[in-house]
């Protein structure tokens, strides 16, 4: 993974230093609170409902075993003893104190580490494939031009102050783990005659007004990725509404123009940067591959890995975990595998999903330094990843992840739920989440129903912000207030992956005690109506484009 040059290492800790100062400032008065607020924000801080959140960049989703035992020591330190990974695979502290940011920042310093550009009007944190550089189907790894557009993006002059907060997503293969389609910016790395490029999507985005985007440039030869990217941020910069930040989004704009004009004044204003001191060199794409060089993986005994595996894979629950929480590597004898974070019920308290206490970071560490190269993922469904482990040392992972309760096989299943933290933390949120989500797992506790069911998504968000996308789940679920009570409006048929879609709203809004009755009902229709095949059923997203919501709206609402 990429190491900070000592120019990093230096800018980081002059901003330390900075912001410390700031702060100093503000605790005795001599900042007011309209002053510090920009100020906190370019370094990560929130106010949310009870106390400071700090959110922690995590660049595409990439942590070293070094970097997760830092978070966990900082939890300990100046948290509760916890840490909430999201969707943009950064990582929030919920509980910490105003005066404690500059010491927490200079603790991520020392681990090249830190929470610029997390928060406020700026490019925020490039995400990507959690199984980049492992995949068969790869046109190539997208996590070196992550790297590029993170260094051009980083303290960008031009770009610290837009009309609002703007993300970009990378991919490389047709699969789309990153919902690249719902980003300001989606980038497919693809080939054309022996050429490696770019198709460029704009305009996607969740919020009060989703939208899916638009390509704009079927193929950009990779050499002109910063300044096509550079000719986008200065059109949606000069032209993006600075009016009603409800319509500041780049969203809005390419809507308002048409993706046509939109491309053609991009295309205009790239004209003078085009081969440019932006353009890329063979030599810098080469600096950013060896970033991510191959780990020195081992020969495979495959026959007897193999044995080993079928040997173990007479255990149920392991059986269980290997076929839902491991996907193929590019490798032979090696699997990445998908630590879910939606342990959901333990011991009779719901765990939020995303979260992790300090002693399962430390662990965690301990085991991807053991099994998978000292490398952590982060996932923007709210989950982990040790991409690189042996066939033969998955059984032994398991059973340590087992102890940690962090095993749980439910991955891609409904219980595999992007949740925002809502009403209990965030300010802007309408609704809680937990409680729902633990209604949720209450209901849906068996394994076998789940399994029968096959893949669904379910997304919830506190309110239309939509941090967990609940507009793109296979189930969305919004919460809403309606004269001080939570209510929860559903929505079918979403999707964030190749063929993105947003989902249609079922009816009415539901009340809370109803929730997870109603998504009982909701799959219940599915599963007695579902086309079955030779070895499968159609997939609920499936039955949901052939049938439409009428089904599911009768049987929910009569």
């Amino acid at each position: 993974m990429y190491q900070y040059s000592h120019a990093d290492t230096d800018l980081v800790y002059e901003r330390v230093a900075q912001y410390r100062h700031q702060t100093k400032r503000y605790l005795a008065g001599k900042l007011s609170e309209e002053e510090f607020l920009p100020l906190r924000l370019q370094n990560g801080l929130y106010v949310q409902r009870h106390a400071p959140m700090l959110r922690i960049a995590i660049p595409y989703g990439l942590l070293s075993a070094k970097q997760l035992h830092a978070l966990a020591d900082i939890a300990t330190n100046f948290d509760k003893g916890y840490a909430h990974f999201t969707t943009r695979t950064n990582v929030q502290l919920n509980w910490v104190n105003i005066g404690d940011v500059p010491d927490i920042l200079a603790a991520l310093a020392d681990v090249q580490m830190h929470a610029i550009q997390t928060s406020g009007n700026c490019i925020r944190n490039t995400t990507t494939d959690p199984y980049a550089g492992i995949c068969a189907d790869e046109v190539a790894d997208p996590r070196p031009y992550c790297e590029i557009i993170r260094q051009w993006s980083s303290f960008h002059p031009e770009f610290a102050y837009l009309p609002r907060k703007f993300k970009i997503a990378v991919i490389g293969t047709k699969a789309d783990r990153a919902a690249t389609q719902l980003h300001d910016i989606g980038l497919h790395l693809v080939e054309k005659s022996g050429e490696l490029g770019f198709e460029v999507m704009v305009g996607g985005g969740l919020g009060r007004t989703p939208m899916i985007g638009k390509v704009i440039c079927e193929f950009l030869p990779r050499r002109h990725l910063l300044s096509y990217l550079d000719a986008i941020l200065r059109v949606y910069n000069l032209e993006g509404r600075r009016d009603n930040k409800y319509k500041a989004r780049i969203k809005i704009l390419v809507d308002a123009l048409g993706s046509d004009v939109f491309a053609k004044k991009v295309a205009d204003e790239w004209q003078f940067s085009k081969d440019g001191d932006l353009t890329l060199t063979d030599a810098q794409f080469a600096k950013a591959i060896s970033y991510f060089s191959l780990p020195d993986y081992e020969q495979i005994d495959l026959l007897h890995a193999t044995h080993s595996l079928q040997k173990n894979l007479k255990n149920e629950r392991f059986k269980n975990w290997y076929q839902h929480n491991t996907v193929n590597h590019k490798i032979t004898g090696y699997k990445a595998v998908t630590i879910s974070l939606k342990a959901g019920n333990v011991n009779g308290s719901y765990v939020p999903a995303g979260d992790l206490t300090s002693e399962q970071m430390h662990a965690l560490a301990d085991l991807a330094k053991r099994y998978s190269f000292g490398e952590i993922r982060v996932t923007h469904h709210q989950n982990l990843v040790f991409s690189d482990v042996k066939i033969d040392e998955l059984y032994p992972l398991w059973q340590a992840l087992d102890r940690l309760n962090l095993a749980r096989a439910n991955i891609g299943t409904l219980t595999d739920m992007i949740v925002c933290p809502g009403f209990d933390y965030c300010a802007l949120a309408n609704a809680t989440t937990h409680n729902i989500a633990k209604q949720i797992e209450d209901e849906f506790y068996d394994l076998d129903y789940l399994y029968d069911l096959g893949e669904i998504r379910l997304n919830m968000s506190g309110c239309m912000n939509a941090c967990a996308h609940h507009h793109v789940g296979d189930i969305g679920i919004l919460g809403v207030d309606k004269k001080g009570e939570h209510w929860y409006q559903i929505s079918l048929g979403g999707n964030s992956g190749q063929n993105a879609k947003l989902g249609q709203i079922l009816g009415r809004a539901v009340p809370a005690d109803d929730v997870a009755r109603t998504i009982k009902t909701i799959t219940e229709v599915y599963k007695n109506n579902r086309q079955a095949y030779d070895d499968s059923f159609e997939s609920f997203y499936d039955f949901v484009e052939r049938v439409g919501i009428t089904p599911f709206k009768q049987a929910v609402y009569g």
